[in-house]
């Protein structure tokens, strides 16, 4: 890992060598100042309530006619803050690949099949103990181009608002037991081990629905120094 500058002296952040993106997602402009009042850019946040995000959007697995292939996972676990605290009433959005590896995203030309039945999008809001659910399908690995016979190890994308600005989140979920994770340059972007750890998810017997779904426990902590990390591929 390197730490490089951009030319007005200011950190570019963390670069890792092989990661080739890296440099093309650093910053090459002086901050924006939010104005007089730093409370002020709460009131450009989104706004969302019970109204408008509903039990239908936390299960991936029923908005099309049919059953999306792949294996069925539930993901389930708590958001809190740096004291432990839950964060209740919270926004909580996913983003995925379909179990082939391929995002539904017309970028995403890939030769791995698209699934009519899965399109890899949804939403929950937490409940009084910072509890979060989704019902999902486990997403593939799929190639992406970095390096030669480059392979991105299964994830899940996480986007959470928290309570102010200083709690935005984007980060991603790994999988327990991924040979993959071990060559992933952008999960490596992240030097501190246990760092790394609290990224990947625990499978969870209890959290399992019998005969429908495999558990999977991942608690999100949204700032303080036992934070979970954000996504460099979207924080550069």
């Amino acid at each position: 890992m390197t730490i490089d500058a951009v030319p007005d002296g200011r950190s570019a952040g963390r670069v890792v060598d092989p990661y080739r993106s890296g440099a093309l997602r650093e910053p090459t402009r002086a901050p924006v100042a939010v104005g007089g009042d730093p409370e002020a850019v709460e009131l450009y946040g989104p706004v969302f309530g019970t109204t408008e995000v509903t039990s239908l959007d936390a299960d991936l697995t029923r908005r099309h006619l049919a059953d999306p292939h792949g294996e069925r996972i539930t993901v389930s676990g708590r958001v809190l803050d740096r004291a432990g605290r839950p964060v209740r009433g919270q926004l909580v959005e996913i983003w995925q690949a379909n179990a082939s590896g391929r995002y539904a995203h017309q970028r995403d030309q890939h030769p791995a099949p698209l699934d009519p039945n899965f399109t890899g999008t949804g939403r929950c809001l937490t409940d009084a103990d910072g509890g979060y659910a989704f019902t999902t399908i486990r997403p593939g690995a799929y190639p992406w181009g970095n390096h030669e016979n480059a392979w991105r190890p299964a994830h899940i994308h996480f986007s959470l608002f928290g309570r102010a600005f200083t709690q935005r989140l984007v980060t991603q979920m790994y999988f327990p037991g991924d040979p993959l994770l071990a060559y992933d340059p952008i999960l490596h972007t992240v030097s501190d081990a246990a760092a790394r750890a609290r990224l990947v998810a625990a499978y969870d017997p209890e959290l399992s629905v019998c005969d429908w779904s495999l558990g999977y426990r991942w608690d999100i902590v949204l700032d303080g120094p036992s934070a979970t990390l954000p996504d460099p591929e979207a924080t550069r």
